[in-house]
């Protein structure tokens, strides 16, 4: 089971650095602006397929933030475990080791908020 948990790690990775990136782009891709419009006039954000893909790009950020964040906090909680084996007094630093990681999930999470507000 731990081969195949390891041969899964790139694939888990691209797929969350896929699911960002297509959030960052989603809400552009889906409902352009009127062409006729003026320059000055805001974008109709009130368009359903516009609405639809600022909600598909606020969901793959959240994912792909926390797919990723997973994969992180997995391999960094298994070496500290290997390494609170043998040093006791090194859990101060992997408590902040593990934390790090967690920023992904919360730049996901104001980028989600961000794009659900433009709704």
């Amino acid at each position: 089971m731990v081969a195949n948990i390891r041969k899964m790690r790139p694939w888990i990775t691209a797929i969350g650095l896929v699911m960002i990136g297509i959030s960052l782009f989603a809400p552009a891709a889906f409902g352009q602006p009127e062409k006729d419009a003026p320059p000055d006039k805001p974008a109709d954000l009130g368009s359903g397929i516009r609405t639809a893909g600022l909600a598909i790009g606020a969901g793959l950020a959240l994912a792909g933030g926390a797919l990723s964040t997973g994969r992180v906090q997995a391999a960094v909680s298994a070496s500290g475990i290997g390494v609170l084996a043998e040093k006791r007094e090194m859990l101060p630093l992997i408590l902040i080791l593990l934390a790090f990681p967690e920023t992904l999930v919360v730049l996901g999470f104001v980028l989600a908020i961000m794009l659900m507000g433009k709704i």
